[in-house]
C-alpha cells in the first residue's frame, strides 16, 4: 500500500509537468538541506490557476509527523539553526494554525509524514500563496524557505504549533 500511495503522488506530479512546460505557469523548486548541509530531499511548487501545488519528498528524517512551513526570507544558514529564514510567509501574530480561527497564516502547510525507513512524502494545495507575484508571492525580493521541523505541527498552538526545532530547510528558486 505504501509504494501505492507514492505512486500516485508521483503520478500527479508527472501529470502536472506538461502544464508547465508551457511557460503559463510558474514552478519553483527547493533542495532541502539537514543542519550538516547535506541534501536531503526536495521540495516542488507549481502555480495553478487558483493556488500552488506543492510536492515535498525528504529522506534521513526521524520517523513520525514533521511540522511543514513556508518562511519568509531566502537563506537557508546552518549556523543559526535556518533561523535565517526568519518567521512564516505572512506572518499574523497569534494567528499560526491551519485549525486556528484567526488563521491560518499563509506560510501554514499541514505536516509531512515520515516513514520507519527515513523517507517522507507529501503533496497539498495552497490557495493562500502564489509562485510569484500578489501579497504573498514565494520568489519576492528578499525569496522564501521550506522549513521541516523536529516534531508535529498541532495546527493552533502558537507560535508553531508545538512544531520544535528546525531539522531541515530549503531556499525555493526559479525552476
Amino acid at each position: 500500500m505504501k509504494n501505492l500511495v507514492r505512486s500516485v503522488t508521483l503520478a500527479a506530479v508527472v501529470f502536472a509537468a506538461p502544464a508547465i512546460a508551457g511557460g503559463t505557469h510558474p514552478s519553483a523548486s527547493a533542495d532541502l538541506i539537514n543542519k550538516d548541509g547535506t541534501s536531503i530531499g526536495v521540495a516542488h511548487l507549481s502555480q495553478g490557476p487558483s493556488g500552488v501545488l506543492i510536492y515535498v519528498k525528504v529522506s534521513g528524517l526521524e520517523p513520525g509527523k514533521h511540522g511543514l512551513h513556508l518562511h519568509s526570507h531566502g537563506e537557508c544558514d546552518p549556523g543559526t539553526g535556518f533561523k535565517s529564514a526568519k518567521g512564516h510567509v505572512g506572518k499574523v501574530e497569534g494567528a499560526h494554525g491551519l485549525m486556528n480561527p484567526k488563521g491560518p497564516e499563509p506560510g501554514d502547510l499541514p505536516n509531512i509524514f515520515v516513514g520507519a525507513d527515513g523517507i517522507g512524502e507529501m503533496e497539498a494545495f495552497s490557495t493562500l500563496v502564489s509562485v510569484k507575484g500578489g501579497a504573498h508571492g514565494l520568489l519576492d525580493a528578499d525569496g522564501s524557505t521550506f522549513i521541516i521541523h523536529e516534531a508535529a505541527d498541532d495546527h493552533i498552538s502558537q507560535p508553531i504549533g508545538g512544531a520544535g526545532g528546525r531539522v531541515a530547510c530549503g531556499i525555493l528558486k526559479v525552476k
